[in-house]
């Protein structure tokens, strides 16, 4: 079954921990959105004014992640310097961590940084899953290099990857662009195996479609939160695939 995700892109501290209650005991994992204002132009907590102070207590485990216990979470680090913040999100009880290949010059490096700090999640229950994201006009060949890199065992880098579906990334409900349903069915081919998660613009009407061209992962918005009905729309997606 494609796994739903829904994506939170946190106002405040409060706006993050209203939207985890409505998906609390009916998805396992949710995706917050992490901008800095300077790769992506938009700023999200806990970067709006300096950095939170609840976030600094969470990193420190002073506090747990708002609804920790029931809700697992992935951190989309849509900012200039990921190796800054990287290891505070992995501290704030972060499952998965996805960076945008283009925020950097060498992600491969960091890749391998996280991988070999915190090691591999399929093989130690406290290994973080590493995705690299790809922003839609940037060409597959980028992530097939890092996909091509691999250790002595064989094993990539990453864990999955997650292409964009929109243009402009650090908002919600933005157009959906068609350009990824030839860059997921690319990819699929060249690496049968991957998990592919798509971000930005996934809607009811075009989910069937991106599962179809070879998607794992749905990751959606608006088209979950403004519904007015989050769990059905949810159960909807999942019914989809």
């Amino acid at each position: 079954m494609t796994e739903i995700i829904p994506a939170i892109l946190p106002k405040d501290i409060d706006d993050l921990r209203e939207k985890l209650s409505l998906i609390s005991g009916i998805v396992p994992l949710a995706q917050i959105d992490v901008a800095d204002g300077k790769f992506a132009p938009t700023k999200t907590w806990p970067y709006k004014k300096g950095i939170d102070e609840t976030f600094l207590k969470i990193v420190a485990q002073e506090e747990g992640f708002p609804f920790w216990d029931s809700v697992d979470f992935e951190a989309d680090l849509m900012v200039k310097h990921p190796e800054n913040v990287v290891d505070d999100w992995i501290a704030a009880g972060a499952k998965r961590i996805i960076i945008h290949i283009e925020s950097m010059s060498d992600p491969l490096s960091l890749f391998q940084k996280i991988r070999k700090e915190y090691g591999q999640a399929s093989k130690s229950s406290y290994g973080v899953e590493i995705g690299a994201a790809l922003n839609i006009g940037t060409p597959n060949e980028k992530i097939c290099e890092i996909l091509d890199n691999t250790d002595d065992e064989g094993n990539a880098a990453i864990d999955f990857v997650q292409f964009m579906g929109i243009e402009n990334i650090g908002y919600q409900g933005e157009p959906f662009d068609e350009r990824v349903f030839e860059k997921i069915a690319d990819l699929r081919e060249k690496f049968p195996e991957i998990i592919i998660s798509v971000d930005g613009g996934v809607s009811l009407e075009n989910a069937a479609e991106l599962i179809e061209a070879g998607a794992n992962r749905l990751v959606s918005g608006s088209a979950i939160f403004e519904s007015g009905d989050v769990a059905g729309t949810i159960e909807a997606f999942q019914n989809l695939g």
